[in-house]
């Protein structure tokens, strides 16, 4: 969920208060917050930090960020987030965010990237066989001749099976799905899950995934299809979405061995991942008949969203793989609930949705690398 800009006290539900900060911080530097609220963007304008005249730092959040979230500070980049008195990473902070009006003050000991003597460690590259990048720069006709890495998993037996043909999986934020290395919160493990169930006893062939990096500041724009007026964000969905159709697709289908229709293609992703796959499932269901909507972001969307749910024709073939955890917020639960019962009111039968809200489930990467197995069998390995 992004922040909100910096507003007036007397608004606010929740203020983060730096009150000091390492000695050798540039005098120019700016401080954001990254965390479990704005999907982890360590250099999102909307999650600066204001300087005040006393030297501090503040950031007021907006009402809707409530419940259990962890975050971090940063001044713009992982490389550059604060660090323990002896630079090493520190753990996640972490706060219980009520929705009563509050200011948590922080003190910073270091920066990772300020180290006597030497630059902070990369991290360590986890991808697993199976898996590579694609492209660096697949390029996105729809939105302007963006370009975008591209992410792609074979599954074991590929090679060896000329004949074999697979279902495909489409994945949003794949910076996270594959690669710690570049995985800003963590990453699914979605390469290390797949090659383990392959190995299981009687095991089905397994699914080809296409994962595609957000863009990150286009990011909210290019995840939901309406511009959400608090966050001035949003409206590119559609075409990201016919990217995802028209462009992407056919390439993955003409050049490697799918099995295109329907049935066979699933879409997914968390946040605002989950609402642009949710979204792409209602719009394309003769494309996407297989969906998984983790901790969908539909408050950022949510009457326009809905609205449309109600336009469009029943995606009767199609399944849903609904999942998260009721602590994320107070309307998480409470809309994917809504959605799932306007889907079934209107004829989708309750075998083709599956809704799963477990206690311990939080907003974070650890939870949806958890989740994405049972999801992954329910959508696609039946």
């Amino acid at each position: 969920m992004p922040l909100a800009l910096n507003g007036p006290a007397a608004s606010a539900q929740t203020t983060l208060r730096v009150t000091a900060i390492p000695a050798a911080t540039p005098a120019a530097a700016a401080l954001y917050v990254a965390g479990s609220f704005n999907n982890w963007q360590p250099a999102d304008p909307a999650s600066q930090l204001a300087r005040q005249a006393d030297g501090s730092y503040q950031l007021t959040l907006p009402a809707s960020v409530r419940g259990p979230q962890e975050f971090k500070f940063t001044r713009g980049s992982w490389a550059a987030a604060e660090a323990s008195p002896q630079y090493q990473p520190v753990a996640n902070r972490q706060a219980m965010l009520t929705g009563a009006p509050a200011i948590l003050t922080f003190q910073l000991a270091a920066w990772q990237d300020q180290r006597p003597g030497s630059a902070p460690a990369p991290k360590a590259h986890t991808l697993a066989p199976g898996a590579q990048v694609l492209t660096d720069s697949f390029r996105l006709p729809q939105l302007g001749g963006r370009a975008r890495r591209v992410w792609l998993y074979l599954p074991p037996g590929y090679a060896a099976s000329p004949h074999q043909r697979y279902p495909v999986l489409y994945l949003q934020d794949g910076q996270n799905m594959f690669d710690e290395a570049t995985a800003y919160s963590g990453e699914w493990g979605v390469d290390e899950t797949l090659n383990k169930l392959a190995a299981e006893p009687n095991s089905q062939p397994g699914c080809i995934v296409v994962a595609v990096d957000n863009g990150g500041e286009h990011r909210l724009d290019e995840y939901s299809p309406w511009a959400n007026a608090e966050y001035k964000k949003g409206g590119e969905g559609a075409a990201y979405t016919d990217f995802l159709t028209r462009t992407l697709k056919p390439y993955i289908d003409a050049h490697y061995r799918t099995r295109p229709d329907a049935a066979h293609t699933a879409i997914a992703g968390s946040s605002m991942g989950g609402l642009i796959a949710l979204y792409a499932g209602l719009k394309y269901p003769r494309v996407f008949g297989r969906v998984g909507v983790f901790s969908p972001a539909i408050w950022f969307a949510k009457d326009s969203l809905l609205a449309y749910a109600r336009r469009r024709p029943v995606p009767r073939a199609s399944r849903f793989y609904f999942v998260a955890g009721p602590a994320e917020s107070e309307t998480m639960v409470p809309l994917m609930n809504e959605m799932r019962n306007d889907l079934r009111a209107r004829g989708l039968k309750s075998s083709h949705i599956a809704f799963k809200t477990p206690a311990d489930g939080q907003h974070a990467e650890w939870f949806w690398r958890r989740e994405f197995g049972p999801a992954y069998r329910w959508l696609l390995a039946r």
